[in-house]
């Protein structure tokens, strides 16, 4: 199966127009994400819940993105990219705002299921936003540019998560994603939705399904489809592990969040390197290490005794999210955009991401599941190996890609 790279012309010449508009926001937003990142678990640990349920609670988050996926396209081609934003982040908000109120483990769960939904529409109406508008040869750097500005949030939000932490205590980290939700919905909604266009004999476009999509490109998503889905559960995995061991450990909610901030300063170091090397040397220079550093540092986690220990973990797990652009998924958005049909887009890219959303699900909830029958350190092990099967699967699938060839070939047979 041979996949070509869009044809149209892009809407802008630059990167310039979508500083203010796209990538200021998702600095926001990823303060937001970063500063209930690290207390979704301990929050779970404090109304009661044991390890493996604090692990479905964050699981649910992406459970939420999963479910999401499935009406994401349809909601993006038909509303656009501009009402889909404000409907996600007003549901996300919603979601938010439950678990700030939450007195139970399953009120918690209802709202990380709710801000996952939200986010699955406001990531596929921005992913798509950057697909229409930006340039094929500065594709990646967007996508990296905007995962770099989310690891930029991202970084500051658990040290802005700390701060409040110690003012109003453990759920102060949710008051921070309250207002980043709501501030970075609000300023992405000025953005103008951009043309699409049909090619001709796709009149019925409108009534193209998910099952059609999954059907006609079943061999993209079932090959490189399984690589994003190993590389979204060895990336969410994170957010279950840090926290848990870190509570093992005797560790507090303000001490996770700033071990948190430090890891996410290393991600956001790698982040924007990694698009140029993408847009010069290909994806697969930056997917294969990604996974690999990730699986690494899976490996360390059992071996880290106290506060130190565990922030140089966190650190090489910075490393290898930073290289793969973080949880903006700068790899996995631009190998998304690269194979996208350009008259289905939007309804191909929400089934791409249900791949990875899929994978992070499935990897907190492993968590979960594992540390209910076993110890910890065999749960991280196998995480570790699922890192290093997702290398193995990015290295084997990714369409060739080469900046000494036209357009039109640097995508090659899956």
């Amino acid at each position: 199966m041979t996949e070509t790279l869009p044809k149209e012309q892009p809407a802008i010449a630059g990167l310039k127009p979508l500083v203010t508009t796209v990538f200021v926001p998702a600095a926001i937003f990823g303060i937001g994400q970063g500063a209930a990142a690290p207390i979704m678990a301990v929050t779970a640990r404090d109304l009661g819940a044991s390890v493996a349920v604090a692990g479905l609670i964050v699981a649910l988050g992406g459970l939420g993105a999963v479910l999401g996926d499935l009406p994401a396209g349809r909601i993006v081609s038909r509303f656009g990219e501009r009402r889909s934003i404000i409907g996600g982040s007003s549901l996300g908000a919603t979601g938010v705002v439950i678990c700030l109120l939450a007195q139970t483990p399953w009120m918690l769960g209802i709202g990380a299921l709710l801000t996952g939904l939200a986010n699955a529409v406001w990531g596929l109406a921005r992913q798509s936003y950057l697909a229409e508008t930006v340039p094929l040869g500065l594709r990646a750097r967007a996508m990296s540019s905007f995962a770099a500005m989310w690891r930029l949030g991202f970084f500051l939000g658990p040290l802005i998560g700390a701060g409040v932490i110690l003012l109003v205590g453990a759920r102060g980290g949710f008051l921070v994603q309250l207002v980043g939700v709501v501030l970075a919905g609000a300023l992405m909604a000025r953005v103008p939705d951009p043309p699409r266009k049909v090619q001709a004999g796709n009149s019925d476009h409108g009534h193209v399904t998910l099952p059609e999509i999954l059907r006609r490109h079943r061999a993209a998503l079932s090959t490189l489809g399984t690589g994003s889905l190993l590389m979204g559960a060895a990336r969410a995995s994170r957010e279950a592990v840090l926290p848990l061991w870190a509570l093992h450990l005797g560790l507090d909610a303000a001490q996770v969040s700033v071990i948190f901030g430090i890891g996410a300063a290393v991600d956001l170091l790698c982040s924007y390197p990694a698009g140029h090397i993408m847009d010069r040397y290909g994806r697969r220079l930056v997917a294969v290490p990604s996974l690999t550093v990730i699986g690494v540092s899976y490996l360390l986690l059992p071996f880290s005794t106290g506060a130190v220990g565990l922030t140089v973990v966190a650190v090489v797990m910075g490393i290898g999210n930073g290289i793969g652009n973080g949880l903006g998924n700068g790899v996995i958005m631009t190998l998304g955009a690269d194979i996208a049909p350009p008259e289905e887009r939007a309804e191909f890219l929400a089934a791409w991401r249900l791949t990875h959303d899929t994978g992070m699900f499935g990897g907190p909830l492993a968590i979960g599941l594992l540390a209910a029958v076993l110890p910890l350190g065999w749960a991280f092990a196998a995480l570790g190996a699922t890192s290093f099967a997702g290398a193995a699967m990015m290295f084997r699938f990714i369409p060739v890609y080469s900046p000494r060839v036209s357009p039109r070939s640097r995508v090659g047979k899956l």
